[in-house]
């Protein structure tokens, strides 16, 4: 039985795919502690694992808006990303450090496997000469020549202008990430650990960055051999509950915007509204962050606080989303095309391949009632869209026939154990 320690934050649609893995792993025999916010102890009670606080570093006790501390919605996507960096990935590096070294001397581990997003935690494990595991629940985040530069939702080209194009982009994203370096230097000086020149060579002492997503889906291009692709999680969040579909023949519909709270009531009202004119039969998920009721939709529109996404949409024809990776990689695994109305977040770049992949449309999320409308009636109407997501389907379920992610972990420990054995 080995001992593990795991570093989350309450980030809405990085809950499932993590727990996933800590689920997994426990079934495996190994010992695993979570160091997560409050508002998540069922989560990782529902896994077996040992749920433990966030103290020094940020953390929320309520799933409501006023309770989130990242606040990363609305505006402009530089905007958002500046609030991400500061409020969550590297403002309070150093107290999510200081937890996470805490963590450790009272109770060791053999490795840390952390949330993307959390630097402070591969600071912690450096310092304290433990192997750590990029756990990446979205497309890849990391630099490879021929993929554009993630955060901007650009699409991918392969000609001169292109590859100049994502030189230059990527070189302001890098600064855009180093405008928080004083904060990860300034964590890891109190770690004892040297200043790194840049943000992101954070992520090269991780001895892996498993990239939870499809190969088939994803942008590819060369990448270094610790990171690797290991297939999605598709389990449905622990508290999804029960679903009965919506009584008819009709083709069915999910609509699924972020189980957390993005300002998004006004687009599910405009997206209810759009399908009220549609001969279809929809479910419509608001999530956590927004109260069901305030949602008014036509008859034709079943509103719920939450469903198994996974069993609807082994009924459904479309899904209307805002380009989250949970929900958009769920649709392709069981073959569904969608609409997609990113808000912010990774759900440009996700949308992105939506379009690339030739399984769905992507449009604003400003988007009018009858734009909407108009692209779910395109991508009901024409089968190259679902078959391109069926397509993705197919090499989904070969990717998910063995556990790679775990896999790979236990690749890392048995590597550790033979040098420095940490068991229970």
């Amino acid at each position: 039985m080995t001992e593990l320690l795991m570093t989350t934050w309450d980030g809405g649609g990085t809950t499932p795919p993590l727990m996933s893995v800590a689920r997994a792993l426990v079934a495996r025999g190994h010992r695993l502690r979570i160091l997560a916010d409050p508002v998540l102890r069922a989560d990782v009670e529902a896994t077996g694992a040992e749920f433990v606080s966030w103290t020094r570093a940020p953390h929320r006790q309520e799933r409501n808006g006023g309770d989130h501390f990242v606040r990363d919605w609305g505006g402009d996507p530089a905007e958002g990303f500046a609030r991400m960096r500061d409020a969550l990935a590297l403002g309070p590096a150093a107290a999510y450090a200081a937890d996470v070294r805490e963590e450790l001397e009272r109770r060791p581990a053999a490795a840390l496997l952390t949330e993307l997003l959390l630097f402070g935690p591969q600071v912690a494990a450096e310092a304290a000469g433990i192997p750590y595991v990029v756990l990446n629940p979205t497309v890849n985040v990391v630099p490879a020549p021929g993929v554009p530069p993630f955060g901007l939702g650009l699409m991918q080209q392969t000609d001169e202008a292109g590859r100049r194009r994502d030189e230059e982009l990527g070189a302001m994203m890098l600064a855009a990430w180093d405008e928080g370096l004083p904060a990860l230097n300034a964590a890891r000086a109190e770690q004892g650990l040297e200043p790194l020149e840049h943000v992101l060579d954070q992520g090269r002492t991780a001895a892996r960055v498993l990239v939870m997503t499809s190969r088939a889906f994803d942008f590819l291009g060369p990448l270094p051999p610790t990171v690797v692709h290991v297939g999605p999680r598709l389990d449905d969040a622990s508290w999804a509950g029960e679903w009965e579909a919506p009584p008819g023949e009709k083709p069915l519909v999910l609509v699924g915007l972020s189980s957390d709270y993005q300002d998004q009531a006004d687009l599910l009202r405009r997206i209810a509204a759009a399908l009220g004119n549609l001969p279809v039969r929809a479910v419509l998920t608001t999530g956590n962050g927004i109260d069901p009721a305030s949602i008014e939709a036509p008859a034709n529109v079943q509103v719920v606080k939450a469903a198994p996404h996974g069993a609807v949409l082994r009924e459904a024809a479309l899904a209307i989303t805002h380009g989250g990776h949970g929900v958009t990689i769920k649709s392709l695994a069981a073959g569904v095309p969608l609409v997609c109305l990113p808000m912010g977040r990774d759900q440009l770049d996700i949308s992105a391949r939506v379009v690339h992949a030739g399984a769905g449309v992507r449009l604003e999320h400003t988007a009018a009632t009858a734009e909407i409308a108009a692209a779910a009636e395109q991508v009901l109407g024409e089968d190259s869209y679902r078959e391109a997501a069926q397509r993705i389907a197919t090499t989904i379920t070969e990717e998910t026939a063995t556990d790679r992610a775990v896999n790979e972990i236990e690749a890392v420990l048995t590597s550790t154990l033979t040098r420095d054995p940490v068991t229970a």
